[in-house]
């Protein structure tokens, strides 16, 4: 894969900020909403120019650790997406299992990999600590840690305010969330800060739904790893973990065997990289169930690409790949979706990534099936290209990439041992300590005495969080 597959800081955190409203379940501008209320509340209770662009950072990636726990979640709720919308709204039905003890273990797990992802975003140390800690309450009844004033970074209270006022208000209305929060006063966030935003707040969302919002000002201009989003989404369904950059080494060589101009094989890249994104919409009950999907599951699938395809107006810098990566699942005769195109609007480089895209799921084991091998894949894509849904020469080429010399592994560096690598394979798919015992033919406790000094090297306390690191440093 070529290096330059890089985005700015500032189109990364609005590509979380998608990922991380769909995955709750949220309209995709909740978050800059949030943002936007945030920093007024940070300049009303007298912060500073850095303040107030702290508060806006924490609100705009408050959610980006959210799949990294959704797999708990879809446990705990039955619907991740549903479920922690219900959740924001306080509208969970009675009887249902979430409190402090179900609770706390994935607040721990989102809290460590948004922190870790601010880390790598290379935002601010204040920043870095308020996404930490962002579930904490002031009387020290939150998570992760149980922390309370004055441990608490101020830029917490400002979020989960700004965060209640826009989402209580929307659903419930005005009157209703302004007695939420003047009642969580002094336990979720101080007393004063509470009265301070419900003093102005009709004023503040009166001024979000005006037909302008004062433009934001630009984040950092410093180029991330266009990867780390493709990571980050497929922490949600642990199975996936490397699918999108199977998916984007595949689609570059193919290309390059095309004989496809540069820039072509470079966009390619790219948009195997986010074509992810609207996966985050549908509940890991639907990704995950081994019958045949009902209607309902049907219709959140097929949207699965349009929400990638809205990517590119929240991030205009990667509006052609975000586009491109929206044709993934079209097919030749018109039975594919979203836009059920057939094969006169289909290029070569929507052929390539079609099949591409194909060739890395059937190669790559799921939850109701083992994987195939390449041999096996071929035939049933060239079966495929034979019923005219994929086409012929772009499965040839893909094929002959995927037996093509892999690239060269990146240096581990002696970070971990090579059965320590082992073992933050298999915990990265999402297997248990007893599975990942049974493949490896090691014992459990082994198994567990390994991942405690993978998260010892890693500086990390979650799985989530080793892989994410782990896929970063090449480990895995």
């Amino acid at each position: 894969m070529q290096p330059d597959h890089t985005v700015s800081v500032d189109d990364a955190v609005h590509l979380l900020v998608m990922i991380g409203d769909l995955s709750m379940g949220q309209p995709t501008d909740q978050s800059i909403r949030t943002a936007r209320l945030a920093e007024r509340i940070a300049l009303a209770d007298g912060a500073g120019r850095a303040g107030c662009a702290h508060a806006r950072l924490v609100a705009l990636l408050r959610w980006s650790g959210c799949t990294a726990n959704a797999p708990g979640f879809a446990t705990l709720l039955g619907d991740d997406v549903g479920g922690r919308d219900a959740m924001l709204r306080h509208a969970l039905p009675p009887g249902h299992p979430l409190n402090f003890a179900t609770v706390a273990p994935l607040a721990r797990i989102h809290c460590e990999v948004a922190g870790d992802i601010a880390g790598m975003l290379g935002l601010p140390a204040e920043v870095e600590a308020g996404l930490r800690h962002v579930w904490e309450w002031h009387d020290g009844s939150g998570t992760p840690q149980g922390l309370r004033a004055p441990a608490i970074p101020a830029v917490v209270y400002v979020t989960s305010l700004s965060g209640d006022l826009e989402i209580l208000a929307r659903t419930r209305g005005l009157d209703d969330a302004l007695h939420m929060i003047r009642a969580w006063g002094g336990s979720k966030y101080p007393a004063a800060l509470a009265e301070l935003a419900a003093r102005h707040a009709a004023g503040w969302l009166a001024e979000l739904d005006a037909p302008a919002c004062p433009a934001d000002e630009p984040l950092l201009t410093r180029q991330v790893p266009l990867m780390l989003i493709a990571d980050m989404i497929e922490l949600k369904l642990p199975w996936l973990t490397g699918y999108s950059r199977r998916v984007a080494e595949l689609a570059q060589r193919a290309a390059a065997l095309a004989g496809l101009a540069p820039e072509q094989q470079r966009c390619l890249g790219r948009a195997a990289l986010i074509h992810g994104i609207g996966r985050v919409a549908v509940p890991n009950t639907v990704w995950e169930r081994a019958g045949k999907l009902g209607s309902a599951d049907w219709e959140a699938v097929h949207l699965v690409p349009y929400w990638t395809a809205r990517a590119g107006t929240q991030v205009p810098a990667l509006r052609a790949e975000a586009a491109l990566a929206s044709h993934v699942y079209e097919r030749l005769d018109g039975s594919g979706y979203f836009r059920n195109l057939d094969a006169e609007a289909l290029a070569m480089p929507q052929r390539l990534l079609a099949a591409a895209g194909a060739h890395a799921a059937l190669c790559a084991a799921r939850p109701w099936r083992a994987a195939c091998g390449e041999d096996e894949a071929a035939r049933i894509l060239a079966d495929e290209a034979r019923a005219g849904r994929f086409d012929a020469d772009a499965v040839a080429l893909v094929v002959n990439a995927a037996g093509g010399q892999a690239p060269a592994a990146p240096a581990r560096k002696g970070v971990l041992s090579e059965r320590e690598i082992e073992v933050l394979k298999r915990i990265s798919l999402g297997d248990s300590n007893k599975e990942a015992a049974r493949v490896m033919q090691i014992s459990p406790s082994t198994v567990r005495t390994h991942i405690e000094s993978i998260f010892r090297k890693l500086e990390c306390s979650t799985r989530a969080a080793a892989t994410l690191k782990g896929l970063t440093l090449g480990l895995i």
